[in-house]
């Protein structure tokens, strides 16, 4: 088993995508050596998705390009 990522909540940041209207909210903690940490603005005590910045950079490269269909 992993130990626990810890991350300050003064990194975390909300995506430029993400409505004011509460609907879907990502956030994303920058400054964490190796892995970019995701989770949902809306339940900031939930799970924590520790991505590579290579899948980070996929998922957006996707959801970008869904955003045009």
């Amino acid at each position: 088993m992993t130990e626990p990522i810890r991350v300050p909540e003064t990194a975390w940041h909300k995506s430029s995508y993400s409505g004011s209207n509460g609907g879907e909210c990502v956030q994303v903690a920058v400054g964490i050596p190796g892995i970019v940490p995701v989770r949902d603005s809306k339940n900031p005590t939930g799970p924590v998705l520790a991505l590579t910045p290579t899948a980070w950079a996929d998922f957006v490269t996707y959801a970008v390009g869904k955003g045009n269909s």
